[in-house]
């Protein structure tokens, strides 16, 4: 059983860390704005911080994570561009502060355009068209490969409401695309590579709920995945479907890519 301090907790995939992490016996700190988003089956089975993580001093989120044994960062969206950045940043330096920095485990999320796609390192952030929304993947990446910390970045596909099939059914890939690559992609140059990224997209469409049960099935300190980006994937042959995202779907619950 672990201590675990989660931010975004009232949103898609944060509801469903606190959730199964409730389950499985852990002790759940959650940091919200707005606590009466907290799923109701929580009850008073965890402790609640209400505060606005990207107004929070960074000392008064240091004080809150300290004593815990791992952080699971579900906050931010892409898409925020700059903002997201300032807020991982705030979330890392803030955790850089705690005691035996090894022994404390991080979640930080990213996504698939952050694994690199062959031998040579490219990356999906690295395309055109992707590289235009999805660069703050890469400066939180670059930010939190910096620090002395016990980190793991995971790095799905598009996440959406789907029924559960089992972590242990999932492939996952250390830094690397856990779908295959064809191997005549090597030789293609950036444009013409992008439509087998994209082509490759469908396969790491994975639901909340099984991102979420990867997450907290390695919280071990020694864990292989330690200091790596974790990758997602269906069992093999199998496809999944993104739902179209509009101006009404409510902000915590947008597809994160």
């Amino acid at each position: 059983m672990s201590r675990i301090f989660i931010l975004g907790a009232s949103g898609s995939l944060g509801g469903h860390v606190l959730r199964i992490a409730l389950a499985s016996g852990h002790e759940v700190t959650a940091f919200v704005r707005d606590p009466s988003r907290l799923p109701a089956t929580a009850g008073d089975r965890i402790t609640v911080h209400r505060g606005d993580l990207a107004r929070s001093e960074r000392s008064e989120l240091a004080s809150l994570i300290a004593g815990h044994d791992a952080l699971i960062n579900c906050a931010g969206n892409v898409a925020d561009g700059q903002q997201f950045v300032e807020l991982f940043d705030r979330v890392v330096t803030a955790a850089e502060s705690v005691a035996a920095p090894d022994a404390f485990v991080c979640w930080f999320l990213a996504g698939a355009a952050m694994l690199d796609i062959d031998a040579s390192g490219r990356r999906g952030v690295d395309l055109p068209k992707v590289r235009a929304t999805y660069w703050p993947h890469r400066a939180n990446f670059e930010r939190v490969r910096r620090t002395g910390l016990n980190w793991r970045l995971l790095c799905p596909g598009p996440m959406v409401d789907a029924p559960v099939l089992g972590a242990e059914k999932l492939r996952l890939s250390m830094d690397r695309l856990p779908a295959k690559v064809p191997a005549f992609a090597r030789a293609l140059p950036a444009p013409f590579l992008l439509p087998v990224f994209a082509s490759l997209i469908p396969q790491m469409i994975v639901a909340y709920a099984d991102a979420a049960a990867v997450m907290l099935a390695h919280l071990d300190p020694g864990d292989a995945v330690a200091r790596h980006r974790v990758g997602l994937a269906l069992p093999e042959g199998m496809r999944g479907s993104k739902p179209r995202w509009t101006a009404t779907t409510r902000q915590g619950e947008r597809p994160h890519d």
